[in-house]
């Protein structure tokens, strides 16, 4: 089965503007945009057939080219990243049994996180969307619950059923737990990885869908999907020690580089 992964990257976000051309220092010392860091990520990933930026930005455009990824340029009406991945698989000219949307804001995404998200849609001949979740230790759990108390949009949590199919993706902690953890002390809650894979006919029927009440409220573009009974395949991955989180407010910058120094240090 082939498969294209595709980097949605937008210039005008509502949260963050110009968050892919942000600059992350590294343990070297060196800085590089969050674009270049997601591409990155991406090109690690074993049995991808091709890796393309998806944006509608000549910003991105250029900043992508300049380290040698391949743009795809999409239009400005797109609403979400999934949307942007199937106009570029279009564009492209379709020829491929897997896309993965690799959101161009998780530079920390390790490459198994992918590789078995896409052998877990491989599995279910039944599924037609997959996508990873993690689930938390204690310190990745009160990392939430702090966001959530100050007012910012952290990470997503997802909680499924006996099937791993999902019942329900938010921005608020769930399932509820009154219980404190301690950081090393396993939790029930999974931390959504905002990493999808589609077969070709759930990508081509999203984009023709309206957003329903909960994709609005919760801004989360795979409610669509399950608004549309459309079953998603949750599939737990194993962080094997890596710290991960996506780049979602101006303060996860100190955040994401803490992370990078400590992924060297180890």
């Amino acid at each position: 089965m082939s498969v294209l992964i595709a980097i949605p990257a937008r210039y005008a976000s509502t949260r963050y503007p110009g968050k892919p051309l942000v600059a992350l220092k590294g343990p070297d010392g060196v800085s590089k945009t969050l674009i270049r860091r997601s591409w990155e990520a991406a090109m690690q990933v074993r049995g991808a057939d091709r890796v393309v930026v998806a944006t509608d930005d000549e910003r991105i455009r250029a900043e992508a080219e300049s380290f040698g990824a391949e743009v795809v340029m999409t239009s400005d009406t797109c609403r979400n990243g999934t949307e942007r991945c199937a106009e570029a698989f279009d564009r492209l000219g379709g020829g491929f049994d897997i896309v993965v949307n690799l959101q161009g804001d998780a530079p920390l995404t390790p490459p198994w996180f992918v590789e078995e998200l896409v052998a877990g849609l491989r599995a279910d001949p039944v599924a037609e969307v997959a996508t990873p979740v993690l689930r938390c230790d204690g310190a990745a759990l009160n990392g939430f619950l702090d966001d959530r108390r100050n007012g910012r949009v952290g990470g997503t949590t997802a909680v499924f059923g006996w099937d791993r199919k999902a019942l329900y993706f938010s921005k608020e902690v769930i399932p509820y737990t009154g219980k404190t953890y301690a950081d090393d002390e396993e939790t029930p809650v999974f931390h959504h990885v905002g990493v999808y894979a589609y077969r070709p006919s759930a990508l081509a029927a999203y984009p023709r869908w309206q957003p329903g009440p909960l994709e609005s409220l919760e801004g989360l573009e795979q409610l669509r999907f399950l608004e549309r009974e459309r079953p998603v395949l949750c599939v737990e991955v194993e962080a094997r020690g890596r710290q991960f989180w996506e780049l979602n407010n101006p303060n996860d910058v100190a955040r994401i580089e803490a992370m990078l120094a400590a992924m060297a240090a180890g």
